[in-house]
C-alpha cells in the first residue's frame, strides 16, 4: 500500500502542467467567489439608478417649468445675484438687484464702485461687508484677466473672489448651458438625504453621488426641480408626504 501511494505521488509530480492547472483552477475558484460577493452590490447600484430615473421622470412631469429663480439678463448679473444669495432668499436678492445693476451695469463699473455705496445697495441681503468685497474683487478680476467677460469654465470661475463650486455650477449651467456639476444648496442637500440619494452631508460629496445617479444633460434642471419640490412640497420642518407624487419612491430618511 505504501509503495502504491509513493508511485501515484511520483506520477503526479511528473505529470507536465499539473501544478499550473491546479493554480489556474484555484484562481478561477477565487474569482468566482469574488464575483458572487460583488453581485449584490452591482444589483443594488442598478436598482438605485433605476429609482433615480423614476424620480427624475416624476420631477420633470411635476415641474416642467422649473428654472433659475434669480432674475438676470446675462452671466455677470447671474454671478452677482448668486453671490448675494448666500444666506439670503432669492426673493430678497431679486428685490435688491434692479437698483444694483442700474447703478453698476457690468463688471467695469462695479470694479470702480465706492465700497460704502456698494454695501448700502446690498445691505438687506446680509453679510454685506464680505459680499461687497467679493463683488468688487470678482469684477476687478473679470476686467483685468478676462477682458470684461465672465469666464465660461469651472477652473477660471473658481479663481474669482467669492466664487466656490456651487456658484460656478449656477453660472455655467444657467448662463452658458454647461452641465459641469449639480448645484447643491440647502434644498437639494436635504432632499438628496431624505430620498436616499446620498448618505453624505458634505455638499461636494452629495454632488458626486447625484452626478453618478443622473444623466449629465439633466444636472442643471435637476437642481431646479429639486429646489422647486423642496419649497413647495418637501419642506424642512413639515414635508407634505401625503401630497407628494414621489412618496412611493422615497424612503423618507429622517422624517
Amino acid at each position: 500500500m505504501t509503495g502504491a501511494r509513493a508511485t501515484a505521488k511520483t506520477r503526479a509530480k511528473a505529470k507536465p502542467g499539473g501544478r499550473a492547472r491546479a493554480t489556474k483552477k484555484a484562481a478561477a475558484s477565487a474569482a468566482g467567489k469574488r464575483s458572487k460577493r460583488g453581485a449584490p452590490k452591482a444589483n443594488h447600484a442598478a436598482a438605485e439608478r433605476k429609482r433615480a430615473q423614476d424620480i427624475l421622470r416624476l420631477l420633470e412631469a411635476q415641474y416642467p417649468d422649473a428654472h433659475c429663480a434669480l432674475v438676470h439678463q446675462d452671466a455677470f448679473e447671474l454671478l452677482v445675484a448668486t453671490i448675494l444669495s448666500a444666506q439670503c432668499t432669492d426673493v430678497r436678492v431679486n428685490m435688491v438687484t434692479p437698483a444694483l445693476f442700474a447703478r453698476y451695469p457690468g463688471p467695469g463699473p462695479m470694479a470702480q464702485a465706492d465700497t460704502a455705496e456698494l454695501e448700502g445697495l446690498i445691505r438687506s441681503t446680509g453679510f454685506y461687508h464680505n459680499k461687497a468685497k467679493s463683488l468688487w474683487g470678482a469684477s476687478r478680476r473679470i476686467v483685468a484677466q478676462f477682458g470684461g467677460q465672465v469666464p465660461a469654465t469651472m477652473e477660471e470661475l473658481l479663481t474669482l473672489p467669492g466664487v466656490a463650486r456651487k456658484t460656478a455650477n449656477v453660472v455655467l449651467g444657467n448662463a452658458f448651458g454647461k452641465n459641469e456639476g449639480v448645484v447643491v444648496d440647502t434644498h437639494v442637500g436635504r432632499l438628496a438625504g431624505r430620498m436616499g440619494l446620498s448618505k453624505e452631508t458634505d455638499p461636494r460629496k452629495i454632488e458626486t453621488d447625484l452626478m453618478a445617479l443622473f444623466p449629465r444633460e439633466k444636472w442643471t434642471l435637476l437642481a431646479h426641480q429639486l429646489i422647486f419640490h423642496g419649497r413647495q412640497v418637501c419642506a424642512a420642518r413639515k414635508p407634505k408626504c401625503a401630497e407628494c407624487r414621489l412618496a412611493e419612491l422615497c424612503p423618507k430618511v429622517g422624517v
